[in-house]
């Protein structure tokens, strides 16, 4: 057997077995076939999810990885190598309120998470009118080298940037990239959302990141498997939800997992959107999962809980909230997905949680409709009519009328359909380590009824600069990090692919709308997952490269 793609014969000999076995029951498609073998079998040579190398999934959820950072018409030098939090003692204990073990590194390149709020501070300070922060919710250096790989049909990088997707070739402008830190103050604070405090302080695990045992590249493989995940039976810190992660980002403090812009005690926490919003800035906020999740709230919001949905809406949206019964100013874009998940009780948002959508209630709705005498055009997924021409008209009239806007899409599962890494919406088998799960489902209408992320992008860039010659926008590519929640490689490629879809959409608005002079972009992710590639040219093979 002759040597394929540069690999082992042993190695095309295992493809071709799992292309018999996967790929050709899916119409070719390589990717979605290992997902599907790999969620029933739990075995994969390829890549697994977890620290258990053995199985393909052994762990769902988030990890201490360091994270990738991508800036554009920005430098990092402010935050990095010698300037690192992580080189200086006190300032670690400023950070954390204590020095957490092992974090202390004389040597560290990498810098902290709340440096991306320090970042767009430093990039209005030093004259940027329109600023631009891309979440790719959970994808980790390891996520975006699986897509890279996918998109490109090669194995080009083991380190560094990387190169394949745009956000990680593109060249219109100074570009940097390094890797932070996103570990949170603490996990296990409890709160009272209907009083919206603290009950318990401090958590019970605190945050930190023992470079000797986690690394010092986000291509590091840890010492001991079990540290990323707070398993280590030596050292053990908190690794990072979404909401503490956005809360850092935004407002530049570490807190607790589950809080919005509070701090560790439970005190109001002022996001750079509404400081800026202060200054007579338009301000917006985009994303492919539901509206009033923890990094779209984390823009703008505040409340002790993440999972308060329908008043983290009204905050956005400008209503009172338990948290300002006052309300606050309300964003000038709000566009996302949500609708049509319905819920009759939730008790994670408190007593005065309303039947109906989980995310914004009927009433609300309606209050916001400028056919209401409301301040937003809304914008929703409209039966028998295409999302994108829907939103669209939408911005058309929010320009011509100087109205916000409101855009609200989505389907059953709450998030925009998955496009799969060949772009072909559908969804395999996702995994865990209980068996198999079910595959999403999309109808036509599904996909023809919901704006994309690039088009929800665009729509928000076109609505403010129209509004004000200062604008700040954050756009989440949130599904990734549902993706990688299922241990689902295909779904998980396909959303980073149509995050970096709308990175370059923007690139390209950018180019056409006065240039990169007046502006910045950052490119970063909230935290990353446990996925590890263990033979990464793997997921170029095709049944025709292994003849």
């Amino acid at each position: 057997m002759r040597s394929v793609l540069g690999l082992p014969c042993v190695l095309v000999f295992s493809i071709t077995i799992q292309v018999i076995f996967g790929a050709k029951a899916h119409g070719e498609d390589w990717i979605s076939g290992l997902q599907q073998t790999a969620a029933k079998t739990n075995q994969c040579e390829t890549l697994h999810w977890g620290p258990n190398p053995q199985k393909y999934s052994t762990w769902s959820t988030h990890s201490n990885r360091l994270v990738p950072v991508y800036s554009f018409g920005v430098s990092l030098d402010s935050v990095r190598g010698e300037q690192s939090v992580y080189r200086r003692s006190e300032d670690l204990k400023r950070l954390y309120g204590h020095l957490p073990e092992g974090t202390h590194n004389p040597e560290a390149d990498y810098f902290d998470q709340t440096d991306i709020y320090h970042l767009q501070k430093r990039a209005i300070d030093q004259g940027k009118r329109r600023v631009i922060l891309f979440v790719f919710d959970g994808m980790d250096w390891q996520t975006s080298r699986a897509a890279a790989i996918a998109k490109t049909h090669r194995v080009s990088y083991a380190e560094g940037r990387g190169s394949g997707l745009h956000l990680q070739d593109y060249r219109g402008v100074q570009t940097d990239f390094g890797y932070c830190v996103a570990s949170p103050h603490n996990n296990g604070t409890s709160v009272n959302v209907d009083r919206q405090i603290v009950t318990s302080p401090g958590g019970t695990i605190s945050g930190g990141y023992a470079f000797e045992v986690a690394g010092v590249f986000p291509w590091s493989d840890p010492v001991r498997a079990g540290y990323p995940i707070g398993e280590d039976e030596l050292i053990q810190h908190a690794f990072p939800d979404s909401a503490a992660s956005g809360t850092s980002m935004m407002t530049g403090i570490k807190t607790y997992n589950d809080a919005i812009n509070v701090d560790y005690l439970g005190r109001e926490v002022i996001p750079i959107a509404r400081t800026l919003q202060e200054k007579s800035w338009k301000v917006g906020v985009v994303t492919s999962v539901p509206i009033s999740h923890a990094t779209p709230a984390c823009a703008y919001a505040n409340n002790v809980h993440r999972d308060d949905y329908q008043d983290l809406t009204r905050e956005l949206l400008g209503l009172p909230s338990i948290f300002h019964p006052g309300g606050l100013p309300g964003v000038d874009v709000l566009i996302g997905a949500g609708w049509g998940v319905e819920k009759s009780n939730d008790e994670a948002q408190g007593e005065n949680f309303e039947a109906g959508n989980r995310y914004l209630t009927a009433a609300d709705r309606q209050k916001i409709d400028s056919r209401n005498g409301g301040e937003y055009i809304v914008a929703e997924r409209t039966v028998g009519t295409d999302g994108g021409s829907v939103l669209r008209q939408a911005v058309s009239q929010a320009i011509q009328h100087r109205k916000r806007l409101f855009g609200y899409f989505g389907g059953e599962g709450g998030h925009l359909p998955f496009q799969t890494a060949n772009g072909d919406f559908k969804p395999v088998e996702s995994a865990s380590s209980s068996g198999a799960t079910r595959a999403e489902v999309y109808s036509a209408e599904d996909l023809r009824e919901n704006a994309t992320l690039r088009e929800m992008t665009i729509a928000a860039m076109d609505v403010l600069e129209a509004g004000s010659q200062q604008w700040w926008l954050m756009v989440e590519a949130g599904d990734v990090d549902w993706a990688n929640h299922a241990n689902n490689i295909d779904n998980s490629i396909g959303a980073v692919l149509s995050g970096d879809q709308a990175f370059q959409a923007a690139t390209q608005w950018i180019e056409t709308h006065g240039g990169w002079q007046d502006t910045c972009v950052i490119v970063t992710a909230d935290h990353g997952h446990y996925l590890v590639l263990d033979s990464p040219g793997n997921l170029v093979a095709t049944p025709s490269s292994s003849d």
